[in-house]
């Protein structure tokens, strides 16, 4: 609302959005960015000026915004002065600079990338550096010569994608729908296609009852936290990112990414084990993404709810944590797990369907 110009203040916001219109009568309508074909870090807020990543195969499209680095982001539910100015900032020069980049280099195989820094100690949720690094590698030439911004600026988006490195996690969120897209709708099947949270509940989608919802209580991350932050600074696990989880990273491809345990938590054994309890619980590995340790085995990927009700293991994801308080950011990262409660309706439901 501030960044759109559609309130003047916070607390004008917060009228305009109990009343569920603008001055002018205009109805304001919230969305999940799922139901659009799209997906949202944490607080999952995109509003009509943003850039987003597009990402293509030869049948689908998905999408989610650029990513704006740590601490207090809109995102985390901070809308501070410096918030809007960074905002504004990725609108006008950050965005436009990449899509000339883009213009001028051509797509970039982003499924390749995420295949590459999963073979380089990232796990494609909380840890990004080498899919960060290598997107820059691949467009900063393109946007050198082509955006004709002043070398100041240059620097500038080179310092902050360089320095950011969950910078990549948007593609690899975005790619993610995109794969769960492709095994969504397919009649009696039990493999879970979406998972979500709103920091009150926790919802699945399964690819046999198509966009139903089935959700429980959103549970509390357990993890590490950031300066003098505690638990109850913590707000419950909220966010899209878990799609990560659904393909098979994030928290189920820890093993390939020990350095994780050194911002989420546990230790580099918990990791080991997160990851192989995770083919339990799945009906494929993926090949395409490889992990070095497990002698290349793919990941695990494809949650089977049946298998998650009969084993009582539940999906590992790996997260940020929000603070409570409104404005506050990030206070931390650590481990959450579903509801069960989730999958149990998922597979009443499918029952119920079974001809």
């Amino acid at each position: 609302m501030l960044l759109e110009g559609l309130a003047s203040s916070p607390s004008a916001a917060e009228v305009l959005l109990a009343a569920g219109r603008l001055d002018d009568g205009t109805p304001i309508e919230l969305l999940p960015c799922h139901d659009r074909g799209g997906v949202g870090p944490m607080a999952g807020v995109v509003s009509p000026s943003m850039w987003t990543w597009v990402l293509r195969d030869d049948a689908r499209t998905s999408w989610c915004t650029l990513n704006e680095g740590l601490g207090k982001v809109l995102r985390y539910g901070a809308y501070g002065p410096e918030v809007i100015e960074r905002l504004v900032w990725m609108r006008d020069v950050l965005g436009p600079a990449f899509a000339a980049a883009l213009r001028a280099h051509g797509p970039v195989d982003v499924k390749a990338l995420i295949g590459q820094m999963v073979q380089m100690g990232d796990e494609g949720h909380n840890r990004n550096r080498g899919g960060t690094l290598m997107l820059l590698r691949d467009l900063l030439p393109s946007m050198v010569e082509h955006s004709g911004l002043p070398s100041s600026e240059l620097a500038r988006v080179a310092r902050f994608v360089g320095g950011n490195d969950h910078f990549f996690l948007n593609l690899v969120m975005a790619a993610g729908k995109l794969q769960s897209l492709a095994g969504a709708d397919v009649p009696g099947s039990t493999v879970v296609t979406v998972m979500a949270r709103n920091g009150t509940d926790f919802g699945i989608q399964v690819s046999g009852t198509g966009s139903t919802w089935f959700t429980g209580p959103a549970g509390t991350v357990e993890g590490l936290y950031l300066g003098a932050y505690g638990p109850e600074d913590a707000n419950p696990d909220i966010g899209d990112s878990a799609i990560t989880e659904t393909v098979g990273l994030g928290g189920f491809a820890m093993a390939t990414a020990p350095a994780i345990v050194r911002f989420v938590g546990g230790t580099v054994r918990d990791a080991m084990l997160a990851t192989r309890r995770m083919y339990e619980i799945t009906l494929a590995e993926n090949p395409s993404y490889a992990l070095p340790v497990l002698d290349f085995r793919g990941a695990a990927t494809g949650i089977d709810v049946t298998r998650v009700v009969r084993t009582g293991i539940l999906p590992q994801i790996n997260t940020g944590i929000a603070g409570r308080v409104a404005g506050t950011g990030q206070v931390g990262a650590g481990l959450v797990t579903p509801p069960l409660e989730c999958f149990l309706a998922a597979l009443r439901a499918l029952a119920q369907a079974a001809p």
